[in-house]
């Protein structure tokens, strides 16, 4: 049977930046795990006829000294660029969010379309079992998927949680975000670097031209729905009309060629935990975290990539073996 020092579980940027950061203390006996088709998470770009969109993360800002340096590195490797913004910059992916993620995970042990099921500690650590059958031993755990999912892999494993951080994690709550993906044969009349956040109908929260945005040959564009509006409508089998409803007066709808639309159950928290991660059993072996776990300290005070990425870092420190 395989044996792990470290087996972390949800490869969005959580995730990838804490293997990064074990690699990097020469910890290579690791394993990242996702139950989806890719790395990336949110950090996500479908590809739609002849061009692409990012459809989760569009952009991040950056606010700490930490991720500062990160940034310029990534920026002086070709994978990320400076978008717009003046106060606080908006970077974005030189060839989409998703590819991002991939050039950041590159080299990290990673199984994909693997769903953990349920987890068994024990004397060595913890046993994982994955819906596909297979097992693997693991000294230490990362869970970094969103809480709900994690509270249920809990119940599945019928293992205990302290109160006080079953407590924190219950009080954890998430909103879901539809997002309307478009397929033009003509150009927008959006900004120029294709952007748009202001004064836009009630429930629309940004509309984004991926070809202007510069990762896109043909006219793409994501339209993203406030979280009140996508929990108002969640679940409605005509969602896709009221997003074109809401934002008829903003693209060309009588040259639209195709048209998607994606359900993040899990985009973004409304209420959050004010640690980077929480140690369930406080023995660094399991360690819980993600975008909606953050510093004390921090200004914003929201889910974001930066949020992630302090996660990240932090339990890598945190963790033991």
């Amino acid at each position: 049977m395989e044996h792990y020092e470290v087996t972390i579980i949800g490869a969005g940027l959580a995730g990838i930046t804490a293997a990064r950061r074990l690699m990097k203390q020469g910890r290579t006996n690791i394993l990242l795990v996702d139950k989806g088709k890719s790395v990336g998470g949110r950090l996500a770009t479908r590809r739609i006829a002849g061009g692409r969109a990012d459809h989760g993360a569009q952009f991040f800002t950056v606010r700490t000294e930490e991720l500062g340096e990160e940034v310029q590195d990534w920026v002086e490797a070709g994978w990320v660029k400076e978008w717009f913004g003046d106060d606080h910059p908006r970077y974005t992916a030189v060839d989409g969010m998703n590819a991002f993620a991939k050039q950041l995970a590159e080299g990290i042990p990673t199984l994909l379309e693997t769903r953990v099921e349920k987890l068994l500690e024990n004397d060595g650590g913890y046993r994982v079992y994955s819906a596909d059958g297979s097992e693997w031993q693991t000294d230490s755990l990362y869970l970094t998927m969103p809480v709900p999912q994690v509270l249920e892999l809990f119940r599945n494993s019928t293992m205990s949680m302290p109160e006080p951080v079953k407590k924190q994690l219950k009080g954890i709550l998430f909103e879901p975000t539809y997002v309307g993906l478009f397929e033009f044969n003509k150009p927008t009349e959006l900004p120029e670097h294709g952007h748009l956040d202001q004064d836009l109908p009630e429930g629309v929260e940004r509309i984004v031209d991926h070809s202007k945005k510069g990762i896109s040959e043909d006219v793409i564009v994501s339209v993203y729905m406030t979280g009140d509006w996508s929990r108002k409508y969640y679940g409605e089998d005509y969602v896709m009309s009221l997003v074109k409803e809401k934002a008829e007066n903003y693209l060309p709808w009588d040259d639209l060629e195709s048209e998607q639309l994606k359900r993040w159950r899990y985009a973004q928290a409304r209420k959050v935990v004010k640690e980077s991660c929480l140690d369930v059993n406080g023995d660094g072996r399991l360690i819980v975290g993600g975008d909606a776990f953050l510093r004390p300290n921090d200004t914003a005070g929201r889910t974001r990539f930066e949020s992630a990425y302090l996660s990240g870092k932090d339990a890598a420190a945190h963790l033991r073996w």
